[in-house]
């Protein structure tokens, strides 16, 4: 009977460093864990050992290990109740403070965007906002990932039916047209937000050079944290803090909720996702 314990991961994560120059130590154990047994059936390697020797030796499979670890999927208004929350209460506010204000624009940044499912919902609330009796505040909307390839299907915003299960049929109707088995973005929703490359673990900067000087009013970073480390998370939510305005929101995923304690947030209005920063 083959050996079907992995090895250890110390062992898998010094190969993937020092041979391969990738940074596996980053992710969650579980998650490392999983995706390293699945790797592992999928490569063929009956035994743990015989997998890390083809690590050692092959960049492709390496590679291979490294695309698993990063988890794509989303849908737009993929959480309801967090999109309920920002469609009447949140965004409305903040456009009610752009107002009386007379400040600059309202600035969204969606962390970790996937194929743009996330930015896309957002663009939609706040265009309708803007169609309102009330004098427009402008609005910009950036969204980042880590992945070209995530991003060259942001910018293209074809979406399967699957993805569009929380739409709205008046949203579906203004902002999407039919294309066979798919639905695309209109222009003029694609048109709204700005899709660039970020990785949310590089230190030197706390928001994404496309957007130069960050002061978000809104950051959503939805189902990513528990991927990574205590440490990771640590670093993205600090990193995440410092870029919003004082009073600023931010949007995590509804299994993300206990990982901000101690972060310097308070929760908006449970059971959603939503929090806002201390002014």
């Amino acid at each position: 009977m083959a050996d079907r314990t992995l090895a250890p991961l110390d062992e898998i994560i010094a190969v993937m460093r020092h041979t391969h120059g990738l940074d596996v130590s980053i992710y969650e154990e579980t998650f490392l864990t999983k995706s390293l047994e699945k790797r592992r059936e999928a490569a063929g390697c009956g035994a743990a050992t015989a997998y890390l020797e083809r690590l050692t030796h092959d960049r492709a499979e390496a590679e291979a290990l490294i695309q698993s670890l990063e988890i794509h999927h989303s849908e737009l208004f993929r959480d309801p109740l967090a999109f309920a929350l920002l469609e009447q209460r949140i965004l409305p506010g903040l456009v009610q403070q752009k107002h009386d204000s007379g400040r600059r624009e309202l600035r969204v940044w969606s962390a970790g965007c996937a194929a743009g499912q996330e930015a896309y919902s957002v663009a939609i609330l706040l265009n309708e906002l803007s169609d309102g009796p009330e004098r427009p505040v402008p609005f910009r909307i950036f969204a980042t990932d880590n992945s070209e390839t995530q991003l060259a299907l942001a910018r293209g915003g074809v979406y399967a039916e699957a993805a569009m299960r929380n739409v709205r049929l008046g949203h579906l109707e203004r902002w999407f047209s039919r294309q066979g088995q798919a639905y695309v973005a209109a222009r003029g929703l694609r048109e709204r937000v700005d899709f660039s490359a970020y990785d949310l673990l590089d230190e030197r900067g706390t928001c994404p050079p496309a957007s130069i000087f960050g002061e978000f009013d809104l950051v959503l970073c939805c189902n990513v944290l528990f991927y990574y480390r205590p440490e990771g998370r640590k670093l993205i939510l600090e990193k995440l803090r410092r870029c919003l305005a004082p009073g600023g929101y931010l949007a995590t995923g509804e299994a993300e909720r206990e990982l901000l304690q101690g972060a310097g947030f308070q929760a908006v209005a449970l059971p959603a996702a939503v929090f806002q920063r201390g002014r």
